[in-house]
């Protein structure tokens, strides 16, 4: 049986919304974050995100592990990024020197050193910024956005049926896996089988995981053809689908859909002007 994500209703600003503004809005706003480097700019996105985030009404024991998983991801790919400058090297050009790092150690005969730059705290900065936005919009989607709607959604947005019943299926698939996997975990568990003492190199513990990765894809697997098959016998993609609830626009969807397109269209003729392009104050350069 598919499971659907821990949706409930909530106060939350983004239930107060249409989903189908919701969803243009959140577009809108992740191709506007996506088009610039600059701080300044990238902290008024990441406002807004942490407005959503605190206004979602999703507590913080629901969503502990995926945040902790993204704040961990972030952090990681900032520091690695600060510490090579590999990611900057195609937004700027020029590096300031701070300060160097030398290493109390050599690993054959090179002795290991770090240039700390202010491009490279200042893109480490902006890449914290720019992924803490994307991030924090995204993670309260499954949260917020009832579960019975996606399909209808997404077809209220444009989408021909198979791809809005696809997308539906999708979110609904995800936490289902999830959920075999862990039930198929304790099973085995049950059974003697200990996942914290996996040894030996990659290949070798990809093989002893086989007692997981082989039931749990066999089910997903079955699981598909079984939803396949009811599709097929309700004739499925043969004429227009009919959708049991109905989504209604509100002044307030207007509003908000006119300001994404707005925002979009601001921040494309800023980034065609060549605005928002990656930034450090100039005092630090002098």
């Amino acid at each position: 049986m598919l499971v659907a994500w821990r949706y409930r209703e909530r106060k939350s600003l983004v239930q107060w919304f249409d989903p189908r503004a919701w969803f243009i809005f959140y577009g809108c706003f992740l191709v506007s974050t996506l088009l610039f480097w600059d701080i300044r700019y990238l902290s008024v996105f990441a406002l807004v995100a942490l407005i959503v985030l605190l206004t979602s009404g999703v507590e913080w024991q629901e969503m502990r592990r995926p945040m902790l998983f993204i704040i961990s991801f972030i952090l990681f790919f900032a520091l690695l990024t600060f510490l090579t400058g590999r990611g900057g090297i195609e937004v700027y050009r020029q590096e300031h020197l701070i300060t160097r790092l030398i290493l109390p150690f050599s690993l054959f005969g090179w002795q290991p050193t770090i240039n700390i730059t202010w491009e490279r705290t200042f893109f480490a900065l902006s890449q914290l910024l720019r992924v803490f936005s994307l991030a924090g919009m995204t993670i309260v989607i499954p949260y917020t956005i009832n579960p019975a709607h996606y399909g209808i959604t997404f077809r209220g947005l444009g989408l021909p049926d198979k791809f809005a019943y696809a997308i539906d299926l999708t979110m609904r698939f995800i936490p289902t896996f999830g959920r075999d996997f862990q039930l198929t975990l304790d099973a085995q568990k049950a059974r003697g089988y200990e996942l914290e003492k996996l040894r030996g190199g990659l290949i070798a513990q990809v093989r002893k995981m086989a007692p997981l990765i082989v039931p749990v894809t066999i089910h997903a697997i079955i699981a598909s053809e079984d939803i396949i098959d009811a599709m097929d016998l309700r004739a499925f993609g043969i004429g227009p689908r009919s959708w049991l609830d109905t989504l209604e626009y509100h002044r307030r969807d207007y509003i908000l859909i006119g300001f994404s397109i707005l925002l979009l269209i601001i921040s494309l003729a800023l980034s065609f002007f060549s605005y928002g392009k990656f930034w450090v104050p100039p005092v630090f350069l002098s």
